[in-house]
């Protein structure tokens, strides 16, 4: 019985979500909030925010990712169950085959519900890779949007010429230097963090 489609369902479907944990984590250590919150470039500046601070010390977004990653790991884990059971179950009909303990007729039969739970094992990892992706682009969509909105309401009031995203560390991109007084990223983290305990009470 050809076992390499499962093997390689189950490789990608868990490299998928370590990916998905990896990339969602990275930048989860916190780093110390310099003592100025407020942004105090002028209006018209063109300022920036750090987007990796942001993501990492946004409380929506560890919220977020936290569900994430408690869903990503069940699935990660009931997936692991059926393979580790399909796997037993062949290695008994291949044992008992090995040593002659069952029938021709009997072995035929056992060797169409083994491929038929191959199949399903299969389905079942290909249907929850698809699901695990869609939830991850539903979390970072809403992660987006809030900060998105917030900054469009957050700008009314400053009035920014431009606002740029940038990341990085060892070489920022696309900001690589500038005057430490249009960083805007405590300022946005704060209110960002403001915004969301405020919106948390509502809801509770």
């Amino acid at each position: 019985m050809k076992k390499l489609p499962l093997i390689l369902s189950i490789i990608a479907f868990a490299g998928v979500i370590a990916l998905a944990i990896v990339d969602l984590t990275k930048g989860n250590t916190k780093k110390p909030a310099a003592v100025e919150t407020e942004a105090d470039a002028l209006k018209g500046a063109t300022v920036f925010f750090n987007m990796d601070r942001v993501l990492a010390e946004y409380d929506m977004a560890n919220d977020l990712r936290s569900v994430f990653e408690t869903k990503a790991n069940s699935i990660n884990q009931e997936v692991q169950r059926r393979v580790n059971k399909f796997q037993k179950d062949l290695n008994s009909f291949n044992d008992k085959i090995n040593k002659g303990l069952m029938t021709q007729s009997t072995a035929q039969v056992q060797s169409q519900k083994l491929q038929e739970q191959q199949t399903s094992v299969e389905s079942y990892a290909n249907q929850k890779q698809q699901e695990i992706l869609e939830e991850q682009q539903v979390m970072l969509n809403q992660i987006s949007d809030a900060i998105n909105n917030f900054i469009t309401e957050f700008n009314a009031v400053k009035e920014y010429a431009m606002i740029i995203a940038t990341q990085g560390d060892i070489l920022p991109m696309p900001v690589v230097a500038a005057d430490e007084s249009l960083d805007i990223t405590d300022a946005l983290i704060e209110g960002l963090n403001a915004a969301y305990v405020k919106e948390k009470g509502k809801s509770e």
